[in-house]
């Protein structure tokens, strides 16, 4: 059981890196590029991404409930964005961020909560 769960949370996590740079990094690098590149090169990323968002959502479902899942991957989600947000994007996050993440946390705790 525990081994599912490490697996589902690491390839989540590796999922939401693709998934990042998929949804966002061509608003840094490909800013004057034509649209039907941009989305060629996102749904490359994108590939990479669901390759590892299924297994780690059917693995997951042996361990949490679909909510508890989906839940822990928002978390994931913006556990990945904020950082790629700061360093890659050069994004500053504001202490509203913060509060928001904060709450979305105790959304987390309180699905976990049996």
């Amino acid at each position: 059981m525990m081994k599912n769960i490490i697996f589902t949370f690491l390839l989540l996590i590796s999922s939401n890196i693709f998934m990042n740079f998929a949804w966002y990094s061509h608003l840094k690098n490909f800013k004057n590029s034509p649209m039907l590149f941009v989305l060629i090169i996102s749904w490359g990323l994108a590939f990479f991404e669901y390759s590892l968002q299924i297994p780690a959502n059917r693995l997951g479902h042996t361990v949490f409930t679909l909510p508890e899942l989906k839940m822990i991957q928002e978390c994931i989600s913006l556990s990945v964005f904020v950082p790629f947000s700061i360093i890659y994007m050069k994004e500053k996050i504001s202490f509203n961020y913060i509060i928001s993440g904060i709450f979305i946390l105790f959304a987390l705790f309180f699905a976990l909560k049996k």
